[in-house]
């Protein structure tokens, strides 16, 4: 059984498993095993549920990094018994018994708030439900300012759509009580209040670094201090 913790990124909204693809390729060049599941974006227990069955199923240690809406994710299913650390990514970091529009509300709003599309999908056996993608004309001043225009208009094109009911959920579990936890802040953040981000980090004692000026989709615009952050959780655990 390897000894070397197995990262697992787990996306947020707005996004997919290739938002993480060069950390990826920095993290492999340096030997630590990862994958990145997709996150199937249909509320925060079913999710988690879904992240903690695939962290439970590898062999040896996981680090689970959790991006945006991943991080809420990751801090209720980072109580998987092989989970030895949390790292996030211009992240929510829930308490237990927290929602995402509850600890949102106690910050500013951010631009991504009032550039949401509404839509609706099936459910079997009930009324269609709400989801909601980020305005595509709106999508890089609030996703990704910091990453060139001919990538973000495709990022805006392929994005995933997020359950609304996501963010009335509360989060089961806090896993950050008893795992050790790093953040990252992504200074210049129009998707999630950075000061949201910085809150969360210190309440659950992670070890954070922030960059300035960093957009919300710092995993492609910075992907070597994303990967050294991981990297560090990595080496603290492993």
């Amino acid at each position: 059984m390897s000894t070397t913790p197995t990262v697992v990124l787990v996306h947020g909204a707005f996004a997919d498993a290739a938002s993480w693809s060069a950390v990826i390729e920095e993290l492999q060049s340096h030997g630590i095993p990862v994958i990145a599941p997709p996150n199937p974006l249909r509320g925060l227990a079913s999710d988690a549920a879904y992240v903690a069955s695939v962290a439970a199923q590898i062999d040896g240690p996981v680090v689970l990094v959790g991006h945006s809406y991943g991080g809420a994710l990751i801090t209720v299913a980072g109580t998987t018994e092989n989970v030895v650390g949390l790292v996030y990514v211009a992240a929510y970091a829930l308490e237990e018994g927290e929602s995402l529009g509850e600890l949102q509300g106690r910050f500013p709003l951010s631009p991504l708030v009032s550039n949401l599309k509404q839509w609706t999908y099936p459910v079997p056996g009930g009324e269609p439900a709400v989801e909601v993608t980020i305005a595509q004309d709106a999508f890089p001043s609030v996703f990704a300012a910091d990453v060139p225009a001919e990538v973000t208009k495709v990022l805006a094109a392929a994005q995933r759509p997020l359950a609304a009911a996501a963010f009335e959920e509360t989060a089961s579990a806090a896993a950050w009580r008893t795992k050790p936890s790093w953040a990252l802040v992504a200074g210049a953040d129009n998707a999630i209040n950075p000061e949201v981000e910085r809150f969360g980090a210190k309440r659950a004692g992670a070890t954070t670094v922030e960059i300035e000026g960093a957009s919300h989709a710092v995993a492609v615009s910075q992907p070597k201090a994303v990967a050294e952050l991981i990297r560090d959780a990595v080496r603290a655990t492993g």
